[in-house]
């Protein structure tokens, strides 16, 4: 009777019965006192109640990290790598500079042509023609500057040329063509990585907008779903989850937005993708869980978020992608499923990205992953003893009748 008993209410639980009758402990949990340092971190505008609290990102939905540097003044770091700085940049800056690199380099030698034209005295004697000038044709700034264009560019039109009576410009020739192909590869470098960088290819890798917490294969499991929109595919695809979520150490250190590792099947290589359809990422909430101890009662308190990450490399141009995302609480499904997008047709698979996002209820214990375990030990104990007890009795039996009928036995071995 006892065991029936047990497997009974097991089978209620697993069924999601026990989803009304999950109630909360009153038990008091008396925080320790943080420290000053670890109370100036805390936000002070957070209401009293933590279930109407507002959860700032870590990483908002598009990927972007919501974390701003400030009070940054070692400023000269940002020039040590100039060329990542450049990069870096937003579009309209970039253009603005390399507008005015190259307008400034023209200008600069500009300028030293026409002071070398002046100081030889070549704009006293434009109309001689038994003077011989540094560059011909040269009658002021604005020619100086038209040269000095056509010599970086490498244009050429002729009308211009410098002679072999003016060492100095010879020199200053062979300084501009060597400066002005180090500027060429300089920009041209900059704006061909910016152009090419693969930060568009991550705006058709997507992610669900809900994650879900169900059972699969009699164990609870924290799932999220991810897709390419494009042909061509991501190449080495891998998938990384972190939790994010503020804790205090034993010894009282206040430790903000802690990153903790969400198993999706490293140990595995589930988590190594191919990334042809949608996949459907499961996390299975085991004693290494960081979700080992949360309830469904118990989750909408909890302030943390999962941050997602694919990675991987485009298959067009072979550079390495990343596209993230982000779950908070209230993203956090318990108790549904996602609906299937892969359907077969006449000689191929289709994809419907409409039900992409949609999820469906599905029966789902409340219980936590620790309680449901302790549920099944419970269950599993009795029959193991009344089996273990039964065999032992099998065993004395067994005894008595060999001391009873010895010279059967030993005929019988005979």
């Amino acid at each position: 009777m006892t065991m029936a008993k047990l497997t009974e209410s097991m089978t209620n639980v697993l069924e999601g019965d026990s989803m009304d009758q999950d109630v909360e402990s009153p038990v008091a949990i008396h925080q320790p006192k943080l420290p000053k340092q670890a109370r100036d971190d805390l936000p002070r505008h957070i209401s009293r109640d933590r279930t109407k609290r507002k959860i700032q990102r870590y990483v908002r939905k598009d990927g972007k990290c919501n974390v701003h540097h400030g009070n940054v003044r070692e400023t000269y770091r940002y020039l040590t790598d100039i060329f990542t700085t450049l990069v870096d940049l937003k579009w309209r800056f970039n253009l603005l500079i390399f507008v005015m690199v190259y307008t400034v380099t023209w200008l600069f030698f500009g300028m030293i042509w026409w002071l070398i034209a002046y100081i030889r005295g070549d704009m006293d004697h434009v109309e001689d023609p038994s003077w011989t000038p540094c560059v011909t044709n040269l009658n002021g700034f604005v020619s100086a500057f038209l040269f000095s264009i056509e010599t970086e560019t490498t244009i050429g039109y002729g009308y211009r040329v410098i002679t072999d009576k003016c060492p100095e410009g010879i020199i200053l020739l062979l300084i501009q063509s060597v400066l002005g192909s180090i500027v060429n590869a300089f920009m041209v470098g900059c704006m061909f990585v910016k152009i090419s960088q693969p930060k568009k290819r991550a705006e058709t890798l997507v992610f669900s907008t809900h994650a879900v917490i169900s059972m699969r294969d009699g164990k609870l499991c924290l799932m999220f779903r991810v897709g390419d929109l494009r042909n061509s595919h991501i190449v080495e695809a891998s998938i990384r989850a972190k939790l994010i979520k503020s804790k205090q150490t034993s010894e009282g250190e206040f430790i903000p937005l802690n990153q903790t590792d969400i198993n999706v099947g490293y140990y595995t290589g589930d988590d190594r993708l191919f990334l042809v359809s949608p996949l459907i990422i499961s996390h299975e909430i085991n004693q290494q869980s960081p979700f080992w101890e949360i309830s469904k009662a118990q989750l909408p308190k909890e302030e943390l978020e999962i941050v997602v990450i694919l990675e991987g490399m485009v298959e067009a141009t072979g550079m390495t992608c990343q596209a993230r995302s982000s779950y908070i609480t209230s993203e956090i499904l318990w108790g549904y499923r996602f609906t299937p997008v892969l359907t077969l047709e006449d000689g191929f698979y289709e994809v419907d990205y409409n039900s992409f996002h949609e999820t469906y209820e599905t029966s789902t214990p409340s219980l936590s992953a620790k309680e449901l375990a302790e549920l099944a030990n419970r269950a599993e104990l009795p029959l193991s003893w009344s089996v273990s007890s039964k065999l032992n009795q099998h065993a004395e039996l067994e005894t008595e009748e060999e001391e009873k009928n010895p010279e059967e036995q030993t005929e019988r071995n005979g």
